[in-house]
């Protein structure tokens, strides 16, 4: 639809301006597009009147299709150009649905009703400034909370920033706090592992070559140990003035150019001896006064306050196992000295022959409480015996001196084994309540062809018979020497015709850890059968190193291991005059040694 005003006076403008409103409002134009619309028209008939002439203003609507929306197209130009030229002005609105614009373009023609009209064609302008205010206020609330909303994501950013910061304070912290508890489980675990290695000896020699294997290069780039016994023995090089300050005042000395600040170790200037290099003495103590002092040199890094209190610690330790391995060595020559002065010798008697071997354990003391004893009674019999007291080192081998003796005294006045083991017995449990033994004694007699034999708590014997065939002796043995129980020990009797022999041992030759005693006896039988008959009689010692060769092959001997061989020969067989002593008597072989 087309419409068309002719304008040429200030009425004419005015009832084209109320066309146009009219029409746009018929046709659903929004108010806002409307006053635009409106508000534009009107200041282009302002400046057509004011050029003056005739104007002519086309107003076009074309209603929305299925294709898009409808426009209303407010066309103005002079009467020359009319509706066939160009415009000189031209707008256009969208509308969305169909107007009924016949009636909206009548405007009235009476002034009352034209007035009214035009007067109220200015309410879209107030609608539109209404929601205009309402906008400024709407914007200016929004302006508002965005500002306070500007302010809180401020705070936020502050307080996250400072989180942040806090975190990565409590990161680092946490950081040192683990390097320091890693270094502190390092120290712990070479200090356990170092005071492993030095307790694991007991030779003070091997303590002292071991420590500096333990500190360098990781805490120390030397080591240096003075021993205030070895200045007794032997002449060394001068000493630092830092160590002789330890030696002196038992306290840890630092000798450097600058000071140390290590906890607990006192200060000193630069060493004569070694000006170059800063030097941390620290003595080696024990419960009563220092053994020595080591001393030694910084590693790349210096040392740390908690490296200086692990190193004290160390010396402590290192000083603790080097008393106890020289006290140990010092029990240990003592109960070996002891014990290689009460080796028998063994008799000789027509008849009988005797070999002996005595091994010490090769763990520990090596000195235990295993002996063997031969010896002749007044009316002509041979007391052979074997016995084991419990425990090592010198309580036990001076034990174990008190019984032979006392056995001896008791054997003098006469009696059978059975009566010796138990006279022994009462005396062992009256004189060491807490200390027991085991032991066997056999009893042989010239004019006899037997053995009798007795045993408390202790291996059975094992007898060879001359046809080669071996028996164990098992009768019931008495309890335990020393025990808190009243007893009688029984006696025994056994065949002994010529060419027979009998073993008497200790449990160190036959008895292991993993598998008990009765397999090593059985091995020690097979072995005493396997000798020959003629060995026995002609090399009775040669045949006791042919038994313990396989007794012992496999064996870590945690015990001390004796052995007793006692063979009977033709009544006029005469001893080895190769192993006779001066008064007659023969020395056994026995090793006291270290193995």
């Amino acid at each position: 639809m087309t419409d068309t005003w002719q304008i040429t006076t200030v009425d004419d403008a005015a009832r084209a301006r109320i066309a146009a409103a009219r029409l746009a409002a018929a046709h659903g134009v929004s108010t806002v597009e409307r006053t635009r619309l409106v508000t534009a028209l009107s200041a282009q008939l302002r400046q057509s009147l004011v050029k003056g002439g005739s104007w002519v203003m086309t107003v076009r609507s074309t209603p929305p299709a299925e294709s898009g929306p409808g426009t209303i197209t407010v066309a103005l130009g002079t009467e020359a150009n009319g509706c066939t030229g160009k415009p000189s002005w031209q707008a256009s609105v969208a509308v969305e649905e169909p107007g009924r614009g016949e009636g909206a373009v009548r405007v009235p023609r009476d002034r009352k009703a034209f007035a009214d009209a035009l007067l109220s064609a200015d309410e879209d302008t107030s609608r539109v400034l209404d929601r205009l205010g309402e906008q400024e206020q709407l914007v200016s609330f929004h302006r508002e909370e965005l500002h306070q909303t500007n302010q809180g994501v401020l705070a936020l950013h502050a307080e996250l920033d400072a989180a942040g910061r806090v975190q990565r304070e409590l990161f680092a912290a946490e950081r040192k706090a683990r390097t320091e508890a890693e270094s502190a489980r390092r120290r712990l675990t070479f200090l356990a592992d170092a005071s492993a290695a030095l307790t694991a000896s007991l030779n003070h020699e091997e303590i002292l070559s071991g420590l500096p294997q333990l500190l360098v290069p990781s805490y120390a780039r030397s080591v240096d140990v003075w021993l205030f016994a070895d200045d007794e023995t032997r002449k060394h090089s001068p000493h630092p003035a830092a160590a002789v300050a330890a030696a002196r005042t038992g306290r840890p000395q630092y000798a450097a150019d600058h000071p140390g600040g290590l906890p607990g170790v006192d200060d000193l200037p630069p060493s004569a001896l070694h000006p170059d290099r800063p030097l941390l003495c620290i003595p080696l103590p024990t419960r009563h006064a220092p053994l020595g002092v080591v001393t030694l040199t910084p590693p790349e890094c210096p040392w740390s306050p908690d490296d200086a209190v692990m190193l004290v610690e160390l010396a402590r330790r290192a000083g603790i196992a080097i008393d106890h391995a020289q006290r140990f060595e010092h029990n240990r020559d003592i109960a070996e000295t002891l014990q290689r002065a009460l080796l028998t010798d063994l008799p000789t008697t027509p008849g009988l022959s005797l070999a002996a071997r005595y091994l010490p354990a090769t763990h520990g003391l090596n000195i235990g409480g295993d002996w063997y004893d031969a010896f002749q009674q007044p009316d002509g019999g041979i007391v052979a015996v074997m016995g084991d007291v419990t425990g090592h080192g010198l309580r036990a081998a001076v034990m174990m001196s008190q019984l032979r003796t006392a056995l001896r005294a008791y054997a003098v006045d006469g009696g059978t084994p059975g009566q010796l083991l138990t006279r022994l017995h009462v005396f062992l449990h009256h004189l060491q309540p807490d200390l027991y033994a085991t032991a066997v004694i056999a009893r042989f007699h010239p004019d006899e062809s037997t053995v009798t034999w007795a045993a408390a708590g202790h291996p059975p014997p094992v007898l060879r018979t001359p046809g080669g065939g071996v028996r164990v002796l098992d009768a019931k043995p008495g309890a335990m020497l020393g025990i808190p129980l009243h007893q009688e020990i029984r006696d025994h009797t056994a065949e002994l015709p010529p060419g027979s022999t009998l073993a008497l041992y200790t449990d160190g030759l036959v008895e292991r850890r993993a598998e008990g005693i009765d397999p090593g006896i059985r091995r020690l039988a097979e072995a005493l059968g396997a000798q020959r008959a003629a060995g026995l009689d002609l090399d009775l010692e040669g045949a006791a190193d042919r038994i313990l060769g396989p007794m012992l092959r496999d064996s870590q001997r945690d015990d001390d291991v004796c052995l007793l061989l006692c063979h009977v020969g033709d009544t006029g067989a005469l001893p080895d005059p190769g192993r006779a002593t001066p008064d007659g008597r023969r020395r056994p072989r026995a090793s006291t040694g270290r193995a």
